[in-house]
């Protein structure tokens, strides 16, 4: 027995594909161009990272000549883990905002 096609069914299945595919292109948009500012515990150092984890700048605030090497190497690694954990904040509230449309529709 041959089964019937359900072209209504076809033709949502594809407006849905088609949907998902315009919400993924923007939310990876959105992740490379969203950026989040993240500090060192003692605020010496700044980083602006997207939410694509990708480190768009670093800045450091007062001189170098003086500081402890091992006491900076810990600022830095507290502010590039803050940075991961901010984007990935980042990218999973943009999730929601981008994909919590498709419930909208």
């Amino acid at each position: 027995m041959a089964r019937e096609i359900d072209e209504a069914w076809i033709e949502e299945a594809i407006d849905r594909y088609r949907r998902l595919d315009e919400l993924r292109a923007e939310f990876d948009k959105a992740v490379a161009s969203h950026s989040v500012s993240v500090h060192s515990p003692d605020d010496s150092i700044e980083v602006l990272v997207t939410a694509a984890g990708e480190i768009a700048e670093v800045h450091i605030s007062g001189s170098l000549q003086h500081r402890d090497t091992a006491e900076f190497a810990r600022e830095i690694q507290a502010v590039v883990t803050s940075a991961a954990e901010a984007a990935r904040w980042a990218r999973a509230k943009l999730h929601g905002e981008i994909f919590g449309k498709l419930k909208e529709d």
